[in-house]
């Protein structure tokens, strides 16, 4: 039996004869069916055709995707720490190489990962690595495609994971939406792993907020504030985003404020003459 990969989302289904009817998670109004139909893949077809790619985004981050872009195209982060290394979101592609450099790392302590569009592959992930716990917050657990014993459904606001290194719940655009809060990153400044519960924008100079980025669903002025509010006892200098290119170097405290404001005027009417 094979564990089948849709091609749209990248989520792995537990094994089976064939592959499963449809998508759950591309047939709720946050992602989405192709128009060619539901497609599917597995590991070994996906690693005739792919390879992973790798960037250090500053001492102690390390992005990791696929080329060519599959799926829903995220890199995945390693947040090397003291402590040990943590994955912060996954990408389905997982082979010989990627499990090479990370051991060379000195491998992973634990997986977390934001929101049901990244979970992939990550039972792969899991046991390539021993086993280590993927840490998902329990308000998501129904969009949960692959239940494994590895799998933590925390609860409440916070967890550590690691010394320093913090899941933040922010909901939005799922109700367990996380990002992760690494405090010694970016010089001791802060770093915030914000995925696409607050994603950086194209021009990289501000972050906005959405139920559903391929269909345009915004989220409210009260979900957003409450984005704001969950991160702010939380220092950080730096965000990553979910894609190679969607980083914000500095200010990241600032253009988080900013966005959140801009966000409300817009709502507001601020633009209806522009």
């Amino acid at each position: 039996m094979q564990a089948y990969i849709c091609t749209a989302c990248g989520t792995q289904y537990p094994p089976s004869t064939a592959p499963p009817p449809q998508c759950t998670i591309c047939e709720e109004e946050r992602q989405y069916v192709p128009p060619g139909g539901q497609a599917w893949t597995t590991l070994q077809a996906l690693a005739t055709g792919h390879c992973n790619a790798y960037r250090q985004h500053e001492p102690g981050v390390i992005g990791i995707g696929t080329q060519p872009a599959f799926a829903i195209g995220q890199r995945a982060l390693i947040i090397c720490t003291p402590g040990g290394n943590i994955l912060w979101d996954c990408i389905s592609m997982l082979d010989p190489a990627t499990l090479t450099l990370i051991n060379g790392l000195g491998g992973l302590k634990a997986i977390g990962i934001s929101h049901p569009h990244f979970y992939t592959t990550m039972v792969e992930w899991s046991r390539a690595f021993g086993g280590i716990p993927v840490h998902i917050h329990a308000d998501d657990e129904r969009w949960i495609m692959r239940p494994d014993p590895a799998i933590n459904l925390w609860t409440g606001e916070t967890l550590k994971v690691l010394p320093g290194v913090t899941l933040i719940r922010c909901g939005g655009h799922f109700a367990g939406g996380s990002v992760l809060h690494w405090a010694d990153g970016a010089d001791g400044r802060g770093v915030l792993c914000s995925s696409d519960i607050a994603t950086v924008t194209t021009d990289r100079k501000f972050l906005t907020f959405m139920r559903s980025y391929p269909n345009l669903i915004p989220l409210s002025i009260t979900q957003v504030s409450a984005i704001g509010a969950a991160l702010e006892p939380f220092a950080f200098e730096a965000i990553y985003g979910h894609f190679f290119d969607r980083v914000i170097p500095a200010g990241g405290k600032r253009i988080l404020q900013a966005s959140i404001q801009r966000y409300a005027d817009a709502l507001n009417g601020a633009y209806d003459r522009q």
